[in-house]
């Protein structure tokens, strides 16, 4: 889902550094469509996804359009791509409907990346000049955007070429991990008590990551590592799917109308089951942890092992105790990895988005910003569920503590998984 997210805070740092950030964040998005052929960036293969090319000229829409457009003598690249690539800004105006973001056949990709070009020229030339903090806070914000976005890229494009009956890699050159031994599962105990939940204004934040406030937080106990796909091949034995003792009615209805029999991209023949990754089809490692679970899955797992999963506070409260390193897209996986055979918290930072039981939702005080730039965050506070500590595909940089993605509970397309949680005894 296209989540355009507003400002709560920055740190801008000085026009150089900001200049290298925006030209490298503007690479790296170029850098992650390369390896996919124009004819792959022109499909939409669901009505949540979006094509390549529409990611490229929206995430270079959000400078045109929120940035350059302050400069009375800048001149738009198009008149016309104010409409097609804005993305749900009413504030803005009309726009082209999103589920008919892959029947743009026009504008070509080349001339897409022409925009981009054109944007990004006349964007580094106003980094390099401009002392307002308005244009440095905005442009912030839009490099996190851009990074929201190279995310979006991977997971839409991963959609995409799963459908094609030819299984298709995005990049051939992934390796495919080896097997390895998995540790059984430790919970690790947090007090109860009194705690501050919420980014402190310290650095860049978007707006739903505050304002910090006090939660308080029973004694839990947190799995130390994520859940594997050899542990859900074992709830799919037991007939997970075809017991309803294990799900939410929504879950169950969904099941039921959608099919579903396993996580999304796998796949059995006879006993052996095998899944669709960036790098192609391969077989299912057990060791690795499960991926492309919805919440409603995620939910009924914990549901059939006996245990829940965790609110979005115990999460922020047990990440404090590790530092903020992990398989992310900068590792060049793109694909979860088995956990390390270290002590402690483990995985709680890349490999995968792991579901909360918390609804996503405003915290006390929450203020939306004036103007188009604070629309979305707010308005998308209604059904859907809250994820934590990013994944193989999200940027290191990008993810804190207090980040809260958030999806419907039925999606299936992100990198959701699985981190148990038991009230403490």
């Amino acid at each position: 889902m296209d989540r355009d997210t507003a400002l709560a805070s920055q740190d801008p740092g000085s026009p150089a550094d900001d200049l290298v950030l925006f030209q490298k964040v503007r690479s790296s998005t170029e850098r992650l469509a390369r390896p996919l052929t124009a004819e792959d960036q022109q499909i939409q293969s669901m009505p949540d996804a979006s094509p390549t090319k529409w990611h490229l000229a929206h995430t270079t829409w959000f400078f045109e359009e929120f940035i350059l457009a302050r400069d009375r003598h800048y001149v738009p690249f198009h008149p016309q791509f104010r409409f097609l690539f804005n993305s749900y800004y009413e504030a803005v105006g009309a726009r082209h409907p999103r589920p008919q973001r892959g029947l743009l056949s026009r504008p070509s990709l080349s001339e897409v990346m022409a925009y981009r070009g054109h944007v990004t020229d006349a964007m580094s030339k106003m980094i390099r000049i401009s002392n307002d903090p308005q244009v440095a806070s905005l442009l912030t914000l839009g490099i996190a955007h851009e990074e929201q976005h190279q995310e979006l890229v991977l997971m839409d494009a991963k959609h995409a070429l799963s459908i094609n009956p030819l299984q298709p890699a995005y990049r051939s050159d992934l390796a495919e991990a080896a097997s390895s031994a998995v540790t059984s599962l430790r919970y690790i105990a947090f007090d109860c008590g009194l705690h501050e939940i919420g980014h402190d204004g310290q650095g860049f934040a978007f707006d739903n990551e505050g304002p910090r406030h006090k939660v308080w937080v029973d004694g839990f106990r947190l799995a130390d590592r994520l859940v594997t796909c050899g542990e859900y091949r074992d709830f799919i034995a037991d007939g997970g799917y075809r017991d309803p003792r294990w799900w939410l009615s929504d879950g169950w209805a969904t099941v039921q109308a959608q099919g579903w029999q396993a996580p999304l991209y796998w796949r059995t023949d006879g006993d052996e089951w095998s899944l669709f990754t960036l790098g192609g089809r391969r077989r299912l490692i057990d060791s690795e942890p499960v991926c492309h679970v919805s919440f409603y899955e995620a939910a009924a797992y914990a549901k059939w092992a006996g245990k829940r999963l965790p609110t979005e506070f115990e999460w922020e409260v047990a990440s404090r105790s590790v530092s903020v390193v992990g398989n992310f897209v900068d590792s060049d996986a793109l694909h979860p990895s088995a956990a390390a055979a270290d002590s402690g918290p483990r995985q709680m930072f890349g490999d995968v988005w792991e579901w909360t039981a918390s609804a996503y939702g405003p915290y006390p005080g929450f203020r939306e910003p004036a103007g188009a730039i604070g629309e979305y965050n707010g308005k998308f506070m209604s059904s859907q569920m809250v994820l934590r500590g990013g994944a193989a595909v999200t940027a290191a940089r990008h993810i804190r503590p207090t980040y809260r993605n958030f999806f419907p509970p039925a999606a299936r397309w992100p990198f959701g998984g699985i981190r148990l949680a038991e009230d403490a005894t």
